[in-house]
């Protein structure tokens, strides 16, 4: 009997997993950090404007999001006409793959990226290209190395997920006079607001003074609205032309979009998350360091940690916290099999991992 069968390649993509969600259990209190969430959720302005669509649910959204690529370009700066909005940035970075990328075309991505840049490069029937980090940190000599006549885009997350380093603005610049110029540069800026030094740059300048890179960014991190699924793109004119044509009509719902543009436009309630982010990256660096683990430096709202490999394993670690109700990220899909992610939580919940890493360290 034949049956429909999937174009070349699909069934070669590992699927995308996602941080496991805890099970509740009575009388224990549960912490997801696994999932990057925000411990504080959306700004209350962004709740109240998400009930006001409530009423008018049978209307279809405004097909190109323009309230929203507005408040963007207010926020940032840019001409909303180069601004397009997607159910979150990953259906953007998907989008991106199904525009400039075919059959025998490479796309290059760091050895422990996002990995739905893999997913999204495979699904079209490119090959995927791995470009060796540095130290948990993109190697910009090793993404130029990479580059081949078949290479057509570099995907790059800045600040990276899941070690939460970051590339320096003048390495990012270095990486696109390098690159030929048909080929994309993508900056996933994902985790940008959460960065404080001087040297960093999420990449509106290079798009602004390019034709040949877009940074993309997302709703689901310090604004907290990761239920929704919006995210957005900035670009040149002729990529956003190109991007739209193959865009869903309605890809972003009315309540996600009102609920974004107030969240972009309440400035307090995410400085507030920042600072506080800030603040807990740091104490969590020092308090998890001096338990003999270390600790990759992070300019992100995670961190990342690492075990022995026998012993004390990331394993064992991962079983022991989830007993307390300290849900972590276990890494083995992204090449860390030693390693567990934890994404900042309420101050209750960063001082009680480092209280269960103290005791799994110590053995009680």
């Amino acid at each position: 009997m034949s049956r429909p069968v999937p174009n070349p390649g699909i069934l070669d993509i590992a699927p995308y997993t996602p941080g496991k969600s805890p099970v509740a259990e009575p009388g224990r209190k549960v912490f997801k950090l696994s999932a990057n969430e925000t411990p504080f959720g959306p700004s209350p302005k962004a709740i109240e404007a998400f009930k006001r669509v409530a009423d008018h649910l049978e209307d279809y959204p405004e097909g190109t999001s323009r309230v929203l690529r507005e408040a963007i370009g207010r926020s940032f700066g840019l001409d909303p006409n180069r601004i397009i909005c997607g159910a979150g940035s990953d259906e953007i970075l998907n989008l991106l793959a199904h525009t400039y990328l075919g059959q025998g075309d490479e796309a290059i991505s760091t050895t422990h990226g996002f990995l739905v840049y893999p997913i999204a490069t495979m699904a079209v029937g490119a090959k995927n290209v791995i470009a060796q980090e540095k130290n948990l940190t993109c190697d910009v000599d090793a993404i130029l190395k990479a580059v081949t006549p078949k290479t057509k885009l570099v995907w790059l997350a800045n600040p990276n997920n899941p070690t939460g380093t970051y590339v320096p603005f003048d390495e990012v610049k270095r990486l696109r006079a390098g690159l030929p110029s048909h080929v994309l540069l993508v900056l996933d800026a994902a985790y940008c607001d959460y960065v404080s030094r001087n040297d960093y740059e999420m990449g509106i300048e290079l798009v602004a003074t390019t034709e040949n890179t877009v940074v993309t960014h997302t709703f689901s991190k310090i604004h907290g609205l990761a239920a929704l699924r919006i995210g957005w793109m900035f670009g040149p004119e002729h990529i956003i032309d190109a991007v739209n044509r193959i865009r869903g009509p309605f890809n972003v719902s009315t309540p996600a979009m009102y609920a974004a543009v107030a969240a972009i436009e309440d400035t307090a309630h995410q400085a507030m998350s920042k600072q506080f982010t800030e603040t807990w990256r740091n104490w969590l660096t020092e308090e998890i360091g001096k338990l003999g683990l270390k600790v990759t430096p992070s300019v992100a709202n995670f961190v990342l940690i690492h075990f022995p490999t026998e012993g004390k394993t990331s394993d064992a670690a991962d079983a022991y916290l989830t007993k307390r109700g300290l849900v972590l990220r276990a890494l083995k899909n992204y090449g860390l099999p030693h390693a567990l992610r934890m994404t900042i939580g309420t101050e209750e919940a960063n001082r009680l991992v480092v209280e269960g890493l103290r005791d799994f360290m110590a053995g009680k």
